[in-house]
C-alpha cells in the first residue's frame, strides 16, 4: 500500500507540473513581441537558402550536425504559419539534410511551439538534428 501511494503521489505531482495553465493572451503578445535573433543573422552564415527561409548551424549544437531552418520574415510559431511556408521550410531541411550527409543515416526535425513546447525564440524555426543515434522518448 506504500508504494501505491508513493507511485500515485507522484503521478498527481507530475501532472500537476505538466497542468499548468496554458498563456494568456497579453503573456503570448508580450513572447511575441521579444526581440528575434534570428532578424540580424549575417547572409554570409546562410548555408542555404530557399524563396522563403533559410539554414544556419545552431551555435549551441545538441547533435554533430543541427541546423535551423527559419523563416526570412518573421512569424512567431507554428500556429501562424501558412501551410506553403511549412512545405518549403520542410523542402528545404530535407535538402540541407542531404547537404549535410545525415540523409541516409537519419535526422530528427523539431519545431517547438510556447512555452510547454519549450520555443525559446518567437520567431519560428525548425531543428535538424543528425548524425548521431536519437533517442525516444525526446523530452
Amino acid at each position: 500500500m506504500k508504494a501505491f501511494l508513493q507511485v500515485l503521489c507522484g503521478l498527481i505531482i507530475a501532472v500537476g507540473a505538466a497542468g499548468a495553465a496554458p498563456p494568456t493572451d497579453e503573456e503570448l503578445a508580450a513572447l511575441y513581441a521579444q526581440p528575434s535573433p534570428f532578424e540580424s543573422v549575417a547572409r554570409d552564415l546562410w548555408i542555404a537558402e530557399s524563396e522563403n527561409a533559410y539554414v544556419i548551424r545552431d551555435h549551441k549544437p545538441q547533435a554533430p550536425v543541427h541546423l535551423l531552418v527559419i523563416p526570412k520574415k518573421r512569424i512567431p510559431t507554428l500556429l501562424q504559419a501558412p501551410p506553403e511556408l511549412l512545405g518549403e521550410m520542410l523542402d528545404l531541411a530535407r535538402k540541407a539534410a542531404e547537404q549535410e550527409g545525415i540523409a541516409r543515416s537519419g535526422f530528427r526535425i523539431v519545431i517547438n511551439t510556447h512555452p510547454q513546447g519549450s520555443q525559446s525564440v518567437y520567431h519560428l524555426h525548425m531543428h535538424v538534428l543528425g548524425g548521431r543515434q536519437m533517442k525516444w522518448p525526446p523530452g
